[in-house]
């Protein structure tokens, strides 16, 4: 009858040994179940600036918008910010200054959109033929793309000694044609009738 040998299990628990610690090794230094999961971004600021400024240039190197702020806050789920005092002016080359400005104010992730709220107001200067221009209202959208400003809310428009309230408005930069829409109130006078031009949609 063959003997059994205790020594020749000392190979075999060696090895199960190894294994042993090989698995609580590996699961020792695996990282939680949840770590990989991509966590949902939060509507939470992620960082802000102080006296915030960006601007936007033409071909040519010219500025053609800028964008400014007395205090800015980045939120990190759609990259939008809010605005402090924010201001906008656009620039076009021998035609007057446009800025827009409002107590606080929204812009999109590219600086495309620009919401302005709560006292908002664009200013033409005067120059190439018109008269200065100003608009009041409790919004403004700025459409920098497209060099367009909008309003769906009320509005009061003077232009020169022209004075006349609205339900909305559409000023188109490159044009300069100002467009107002539903309860149009108010009036031209013949000083202000040439320049720019005003305009009630049918």
């Amino acid at each position: 009858m063959n003997r059994f040998r205790w020594t020749s299990l000392i190979p075999v628990v060696a090895m199960a040994a190894l294994a042993g610690v090989t698995w609580w090794l590996l699961q020792a230094t695996k990282p939680p179940a949840n770590e990989n999961v991509q966590r949902p971004l939060a509507h939470t600021p992620d960082y802000f600036a102080d006296n915030f400024s960006v601007s936007e240039l033409d071909q040519s190197g010219s500025t053609q918008y800028r964008l400014t702020a007395t205090h800015m806050v980045h939120y990190e789920d759609d990259a939008n910010s809010d605005l402090t005092n924010p201001a906008v002016r656009a620039f076009q080359p021998g035609k007057p200054i446009v800025t827009a400005t409002a107590l606080r104010g929204k812009v999109n992730s590219d600086a495309s959109i620009v919401d302005l709220y709560d006292h908002a107001r664009i200013v033409r200067a005067p120059g190439d033929g018109d008269p200065q221009m100003q608009a009041d209202s409790e919004h403004f959208q700025v459409l920098v793309n497209d060099d367009v400003i909008w309003t769906e809310k009320p509005v009061k428009l003077q232009r020169g000694q022209s004075v006349m309230t609205a339900s909305g408005m559409n000023y188109n930069n490159v044009t300069r044609v100002i467009q107002l829409f539903g309860n149009v109130r108010g009036a031209i006078t013949p000083a202000d009738s040439s320049g720019g031009s005003l305009r009630q949609p049918g």
